[in-house]
């Protein structure tokens, strides 16, 4: 059946869903703070995981090194169904990974939201070290330092664009649907986060909470972009 929203139904829905954020409703409350929790946690890994890797493929020359910078960029642009589907296929019972019990669990979602996010910060890492003169770099090793002091030094020197790269990867987390909706299960009161919680309540017409959750979600975007104009301006 197709649902059809009025003019009003949207006004009344965006006077409720303030409603339920200024009086802190339990179920919003909820979801934002799964949300949080599991693109937060996915981000952290993934910045453990991204930062060096990217800042190794920056110092290493090794033949295929466009090709895989080529490879990071396409990635990009994956479609997030395609990285829900491996994790789930990597995280299922009768997977490489299933005795781990992760899938249907938060702890699946950020697996797989670690995964979607990894090269994109690794790529923009690469771009944001690229920016650096060469010429510190060359400095950096011909005063004898280590391959591991190069790093630190570079990534010292490129933190801005890094802590960039890394913000840009959790907005992507945290607006992602069709992984954490295949890994996840969007469980109600367990793995259900604020895209499929929006994405589910649309479908079954409860515009208010809809709209409740979509500007909580626009308000996390609004924060994430304003912290990228600040690092920017440094």
């Amino acid at each position: 059946m197709l649902l059809q929203v009025t003019e009003n139904e949207i006004i009344e829905g965006i006077v409720e869903a303030i409603r339920l954020i200024v009086t802190l409703d339990p179920t919003v409350i909820e979801i934002t703070i799964r949300s949080l929790y599991v693109s937060l946690t996915a981000t952290f890994f993934a910045s453990l995981i991204a930062l060096p890797l990217g800042a190794l493929i920056y110092f290493r020359e090794f033949r295929g090194k466009r090709a895989v910078i080529n490879t990071l960029q396409t990635l990009y642009a994956m479609p997030t169904v395609i990285i829900g589907l491996v994790a789930f296929l990597l995280l299922s019972r009768t997977g490489p990974f299933g005795f781990l019990g992760l899938l249907f669990t938060p702890g699946g979602m950020i697996v797989a939201q670690t995964l979607l996010i990894i090269p994109l910060i690794t790529g923009l890492t690469v771009a944001a070290m690229s920016n650096i003169e060469r010429e510190m770099r060359y400095t950096i090793i011909s005063m004898g330092a280590s391959l591991y002091q190069s790093i630190l030094t570079i990534l010292r020197e490129a933190r801005f664009a890094i802590f960039t790269a890394v913000l840009i990867g959790f907005g992507r987390a945290i607006a992602e649907v069709g992984t954490v909706l295949l890994v996840g299960g969007n469980i109600r009161g367990f793995t259900r986060v604020l895209t499929t919680a929006i994405a589910l309540n649309t479908s079954m017409g409860n515009f208010t909470l809809s709209i409740a959750l979509g500007i909580i979600l626009l308000g996390v975007a609004l924060i994430v972009n304003l912290v990228l104009n600040l690092v920017q301006q440094r």
